[in-house]
């Protein structure tokens, strides 16, 4: 497992790299990704479009900043992404302004489809789900994993897919007017447990 996740960290962005990377492909036209189309293109622009609004109005909690604070051993956060996703969209901002809140954490981005291995190893209900945020002490042994959604979005899409049997587009929309409504309060949510309660996983 560690060898895969620092075959993955080679090839990582930073949070404003990965920002810069999703506006120069889309300047080509592309997403993220091997896969290319229109959709995933279009999904792409309204993403970036999104993240542009949200690293701007998104606010972190003082009691977020005070559990992060207690953070005193480095540690790397991990995020395998795709700009065509809705869900890493929304939360993507949200963790950076987390991270930046702490000189410890060390915020880092790589692409799905290009950590296929990395992928495989953090899979969702066998699923590969994204946003992934795996979090590594100084060694990059794994001590959390969080995702792809914050608790009661998860709980959303569990109770409509047990409902309906899939989530479909009207569901997706749905879900993206919870998160404009939450402002990232459930991933600070999240994230306060987390670190309140970290488990180290063995590699």
């Amino acid at each position: 497992m560690k060898k895969v996740i620092e075959k993955s960290l080679q090839k990582s962005y930073t949070y404003q790299e990965y920002r810069n990377l999703v506006s120069n492909l889309l300047s080509e036209n592309k997403s993220t990704g091997s896969a290319q189309s229109d959709a995933l293109t279009n999904y792409s622009l309204l993403n970036d479009k999104r993240m542009k609004r949200l690293d701007k109005t998104i606010k972190i909690s003082e009691e977020t900043i005070t559990e992060v604070s207690s953070i005193k051993e480095p540690q790397t956060w991990l995020i395998i992404t795709e700009s065509w996703c809705g869900d890493a969209a929304q939360n993507l901002p949200v963790i950076n302004k987390i991270a930046e809140t702490s000189s410890a954490i060390d915020l880092k981005m790589v692409i799905r489809d290009d950590n296929e291995e990395l992928m495989d190893l953090f899979l969702t209900n066998g699923n590969k789900a994204i946003p992934k945020l795996i979090a590594l002490d100084k060694d990059n042994n794994v001590i959390n994993t969080w995702g792809p959604r914050p608790t009661t979005a998860t709980q959303m899409v569990a109770d409509y897919k047990a409902a309906n049997g899939s989530v479909d587009a009207q569901f997706k929309q749905d879900l993206q007017v919870w998160y404009n409504k939450n402002k990232g309060e459930n991933v600070q949510e999240d994230f306060i447990k987390l670190l309140k309660k970290p488990s180290i996983i063995e590699a």
